[in-house]
């Protein structure tokens, strides 16, 4: 099917992008952190997974093919479809959330919308064994949810010095920065107020 898409960004909304190809503007599902770190009219490319229902076919985006694949391991599991998926790389990384599942983390996964407390049991149970082949070393966990804060501070339009300066105050806010959503990350570097 469509295994890639690379274009340019025409309009974007919270969790979906349209981007043209071609001349050809495709709706993309994407997790909101994607859409908030990307503007119109710059350039991207996707890892896409097109998902085919008997009433709708949906496009769905990813910006690396470990997020593609953990997005799919998901919906291997009874009661998962694409949406509770995405929102589970809404909530964490890719690191992050491989990370709750091989430590066995149910309580953390109780998060994501729409899984609740037997559903998080069941991803822990059924994907545990299965996720050893995604790499989660400390320092790609850290390295990740730096790299994902500063891509949105820069499409929000803050200077690589403000962002620095915010991401570095997030690090000293939290205990365990590594296992924080990132949407807890982002609003707190948010939270120093509008960039200058």
């Amino acid at each position: 099917m469509i295994a890639s898409i690379s274009g340019t960004i025409k309009l974007i909304r919270l969790g979906t992008l349209v981007v043209e190809v071609g001349g050809v503007g495709l709706l993309v599902n994407v997790s909101p952190r994607i859409s908030a770190a990307h503007a119109v009219g710059t350039s991207i490319s996707l890892h896409t997974v097109l998902v085919v229902r008997e009433d709708a076919l949906t496009l769905y985006g990813f910006e690396s093919h470990p997020a593609l694949q953990i997005f799919e391991l998901l919906q291997t599991v009874t009661g998962i479809g694409p949406k509770v998926a995405q929102s589970a790389l809404t909530v964490f990384d890719t690191p992050e959330l491989v990370s709750a599942i091989k430590n066995q983390q149910s309580e953390l996964l109780e998060r994501i919308p729409g899984l609740g407390k037997k559903g998080a049991q069941r991803v822990v149970l059924e994907l545990h064994e299965k996720v050893d082949g995604f790499d989660q070393s400390e320092r790609d966990l850290i390295s990740t949810w730096r790299d994902q804060i500063t891509s949105a501070l820069l499409g929000l339009g803050f200077s690589s010095r403000e962002s620095q300066e915010r991401i570095d105050l997030v690090a000293t806010q939290f205990k365990d920065v590594a296992n924080e959503p990132i949407s807890e990350l982002l609003r707190a570097a948010l939270a120093g107020g509008v960039p200058r």
